[in-house]
């Protein structure tokens, strides 16, 4: 199974970005945690991040893959457009937030795009990511 894994805006700035909340690594840590972990459950990763939306968007309709794990940043709480891009799509997709949303700003809590994925991992650091990697692992089994 090859998973798409996507990252929307700011996260390439992971590691300078309020680290009290996102913590210090940086993408390219998460990448190569995403792809070790990939290699030792039998999955391919490909890693991909835009602070622009319609690249998501483009990424989600032309990139092969057979599942999709997205950090959609803001574009969560507003992003009909990459909802329905997720949705359509027709692959499992699971949406990771690094921060506990539920427990930020008022504003944070609505996202549009977590109904058009198939579970939603908030709040686990960088671990939400392997979670949704471990879980479309068994997937494929």
């Amino acid at each position: 199974m090859k998973v798409l894994v996507l990252n929307g805006p700011n996260l390439g700035t992971l590691g300078r970005r309020e680290p009290e909340v996102y913590g210090t690594r940086t993408l390219t840590d998460l990448e190569t945690m995403l792809t070790n972990r990939a290699r030792e459950v039998g999955l391919q990763v490909s890693c991909r991040q835009s602070n622009h939306e319609g690249q998501l968007i483009d990424w989600i309709e032309t990139e092969p893959s057979d599942a999709i794990i997205i950090n959609p940043g803001a574009l969560s709480h507003y992003s009909l457009a990459l909802a329905d891009a997720l949705r359509s799509s027709g692959k499992p997709v699971v949406e990771v937030h690094i921060s506990n949303v539920f427990a930020r700003e008022p504003e944070r809590h609505r996202m549009v795009t977590a109904a058009a994925a198939k579970g939603l991992i908030s709040g686990l650091g960088f671990e939400g990511y392997l979670a949704a990697l471990d879980y479309l692992a068994s997937l494929s089994d």
